[in-house]
């Protein structure tokens, strides 16, 4: 019997200069994605993805559609020439963004619906990180416990939370700019490592109330279907439920952390499985190696 399939769609962070080419430079359906992505958000989404420059596809706005485009292309290019079909996929997780490019792959919905969904998230995620000086703090070496109460004791009146739990011993934390120096200096005090991320803001936090409140009234213009295989949720790190509550975890998802690692372990609890990482590729492959370094990942990047 095959290994279960599983399907891994990065999230923003992930983004490289090139990122998509392969497959488009291969594939006739990777270039109808790129194509037709470019009539939606009105921009040469490959001239960004292929050449830059690396400021503008790092830009919220920029690179969340870009991801959403690039991680699709490859799949397309990837069935096409044969590497898998896509009917035996298992499940599809993606993070944060890489959740709505694992949606429609399952089917939830159309390309261009999620497209326009990931343009809105981005440009509302940008709005908010402009409206509040932020930013994101990875920590190496600690458990939850223990950046739980470095943030706690950190905040000092300011919004300092976890924001994603990606693999053990790393873990972002989110939060107002002042917070986030303090977070800084009290891991280092700790001796534990602490890195401050090239971020827009505090993504996965309570600063990102105004964003969520506006993907809420985006997400009830389109109609969603249900999901036609298993994706799971950053929120809960299990398979969505219907299709009202998928809408309520994508609004959640937004302000709440991203449960990674506790996904990508009820993946590999069951044995064996063929984990594949859509373009760029290689950041979700680096994080299930820090969760269990047995399981290979295919990276389309």
């Amino acid at each position: 019997m095959p290994s279960p399939l599983y399907i891994l769609c990065p999230g923003q962070g992930a983004q490289v200069l090139g990122m998509g080419k392969p497959a488009f430079d291969a594939s006739a359906a990777a270039r109808e994605v790129f194509e037709t992505a470019n009539r939606v958000v009105g921009f040469d989404v490959a001239a960004v993805c292929f050449g830059g420059p690396e400021q503008r596809l790092n830009q919220t706005d920029i690179s969340q559609p870009a991801l959403y485009v690039a991680g699709i292309a490859s799949f397309r290019h990837a069935v096409e020439s044969g590497l898998f079909d896509a009917a035996a996929a298992a499940a599809y997780a993606g993070l944060s963004l890489g959740e709505y490019t694992a949606l429609h792959l399952a089917g939830v919905f159309g390309f261009e619906d999620g497209l326009r969904l990931v343009a809105a998230r981005g440009k509302y995620m940008q709005e908010a990180a402009v409206a509040s000086p932020s930013g994101m703090v990875a920590i190496i070496g600690a458990d939850e416990p223990t950046v739980r109460h470095l943030c706690q004791t950190s905040a000092n009146g300011d919004v300092l939370v976890p924001a994603n739990f990606n693999a053990p011993g790393q873990i972002v934390a989110s939060g107002a700019a002042g917070a986030c120096q303090r977070l800084l200096a009290a891991a280092e005090a700790a001796g534990l490592k602490a890195t401050a991320l090239k971020v827009a803001g505090a993504f996965h936090s309570p600063l990102m109330q105004g964003a969520a409140d506006k993907m809420r009234a985006e997400l009830e213009k389109v109609d969603f279907a249900p999901p036609k295989r298993p994706v799971y949720s950053n929120v809960t790190a299990g398979p969505h439920g219907d299709v009202a509550s998928i809408k309520r975890r994508l609004v959640e998802q937004i302000v709440s952390p991203v449960r990674w690692e506790q996904t990508m372990r009820a993946f590999m609890g069951g044995g064996e499985a063929r984990l594949i990482e859509l373009s760029p590729g290689r950041t979700l492959a680096g994080l299930a190696k820090r969760i269990n370094r047995r399981q290979a990942v295919e990276s389309l990047g």
